[in-house]
């Protein structure tokens, strides 16, 4: 496993970046594992009102506001924030690509549609065996 990506320009300049361990990146999730289940803990606020007009919808409410906050919490603010969330924001990680480039829209929505995978079983098991295993300590959504 490498601790730096080595990034060679078309003028042959090669210069190094950083890359970011298991702890920093566990560090980062949590932080924004806990920022998306405050945020869905508000959102579910809102099943109360719902209760009023459908118990049925009240009961499903919080379940479909927390995956649809789940899956773009990180596709935004990756998106607008340069690769960042508000936990890679607070440890000072950044996403990029394997050129060391901002990532791309589409690189943003893939990365984070497979962290469902990468979440499996349970705790970012396979995302985490992944990061063991790969050389740039990468999980699948990497």
């Amino acid at each position: 496993m490498t601790t730096t990506l080595d990034i060679r320009t078309p003028e042959g300049v090669v210069f190094s970046l950083p890359l970011a361990g298991p702890a920093s990146r566990a560090a980062a999730i949590g932080i924004d594992t806990a920022v998306v289940m405050m945020l869905s803990w508000l959102a579910s606020q809102l099943s109360v009102l719902v209760a009023v007009v459908s118990p049925e919808w009240a009961v499903a409410l919080p379940a479909l506001l927390f995956f649809l906050i789940k899956m773009l919490y990180g596709m935004v603010l990756e998106g607008f924030w340069r690769g960042q969330t508000v936990g890679k924001r607070v440890l000072g990680l950044r996403v990029v690509d394997d050129r060391g480039l901002t990532l791309r829209p589409g690189q943003v929505v893939v990365r984070n549609v497979l962290r469902l995978l990468d979440a499996l079983p349970m705790f970012y098991l396979v995302g985490g065996v992944s990061m063991v295993l790969t050389r740039h300590c990468q999980r699948l959504g990497d």
